[in-house]
């Protein structure tokens, strides 16, 4: 019996560290960087702030392309997040993979650790963990990209807000947990635009 629950708890624990790597992988895949590449054949890393996220994207191959950037990434995060759902019940693990796709994103290993800034595909990740609060930070986001034309503000202060609106709305300590650390990895993420904004030099639309 001892031997069965210990097989049980390895294969438990093997599947979940399964599903977390696979969270990494989905978040990894570099959509702007492919969609750029295929579009003009350049690298969108070296181009403006050297994300491969969608406003990047859009400023080096057109709206389309970042728009398709956009909703491409945001479904990565949410894919990645489903197939977790689907295959545990471990609100923990979910988080995890919550992370770790964004993560890949931030971090992908097809572009040796240099992608985007997390935002979309955040916001792919929290439709599913936490709808209301992407609304609630959706609202945030364009009230002060409106009024300041800055993109990475509007970025950095809904990120920061998630957890509070996560807060708020749910009891779910791993939702919020996910939340916290998915923040502080995109605020680190726009650590260059953030010098940027304070010195008065970052890119407005």
């Amino acid at each position: 019996m001892a031997t069965r629950a210990w097989n049980q708890n390895s294969c438990s624990e093997m599947t979940h560290v399964f599903l977390i790597s696979v969270a990494y992988l989905i978040g990894s895949i570099p959509f702007g960087y492919l969609i750029v590449r295929r579009k003009i054949g350049a690298d969108i890393r070296q181009t403006g702030s050297g994300g491969t996220g969608a406003t990047n994207v859009s400023r080096r191959a057109g709206k389309a392309a970042g728009i398709l950037t956009l909703l491409l990434d945001a479904a990565k995060g949410s894919v990645a997040v489903l197939i977790a759902k689907a295959l545990t019940g471990d609100d923990w693990v979910i988080a995890a993979a919550a992370i770790a796709a964004l993560v890949g994103h931030i971090f992908p290993v097809w572009l040796g650790f240099r992608g985007g800034k997390g935002v979309a595909t955040g916001v792919g990740i929290f439709l599913v963990l936490a709808p209301v609060s992407v609304l609630c930070a959706g609202v945030v986001f364009i009230a002060i990209v409106a009024l300041t034309r800055y993109v990475s503000l509007g970025s950095i202060v809904a990120a920061i807000l998630i957890p509070v609106f996560v807060w708020l709305q749910s009891d779910l300590r791993p939702s919020l947990i996910a939340a916290i650390v998915g923040a502080a990895l995109i605020v680190f993420a726009h650590r260059g635009n953030i010098q940027r904004l304070a010195s008065h030099t970052e890119s407005r639309i």
